[in-house]
């Protein structure tokens, strides 16, 4: 039982240090980005998370990835938007795709032209880890 307090700890310290961080790292320029990928490029718009399901839909927030898993059919062009206030990536573990950074209220898009199990993770923060389960 201890760890899940010390989980939360951990969190809330990473939340503030990566706040402090996206704050300064902010310019005052125009910060309207597209981010691409190696197989989709960026999207302008997608569903809120939820419940597992087909939609292809994954909403970063609270410094983590929902749903996970997320269950698709193969061709599935998944798409992860960025509700946080801290820049993340989505990043497949084994080197299938990188959409690099996805700056809050942007969105990235991967299609998943094979079966399997695909875990990945943010390279900024790799806590925050999730699954895709493509059939």
């Amino acid at each position: 039982m201890t760890s899940t307090p010390t989980r939360t700890i951990r969190l809330i310290v990473a939340v503030a240090a990566l706040t402090l961080v996206a704050a300064c790292g902010s310019s005052s320029g125009s910060s309207k980005a597209t981010t691409t990928t190696a197989a989709a490029s960026a999207t302008t718009a997608a569903a809120g998370g939820g419940a597992t399901s087909s939609s292809g839909a994954v909403t970063i927030k609270g410094f983590g990835f929902n749903p996970s898993p997320l269950k698709v059919k193969v061709g599935t062009k998944v798409t992860w938007t960025n509700r946080d206030p801290a820049t993340h990536t989505s990043t497949s573990d084994t080197g299938v795709w990188n959409t690099k950074s996805i700056k809050t209220g942007s969105s990235a898009s991967f299609t998943f032209t094979k079966a399997g199990t695909y875990k990945y993770h943010c390279d900024i923060h790799p806590t925050m880890t999730a699954e895709v389960d493509v059939t």
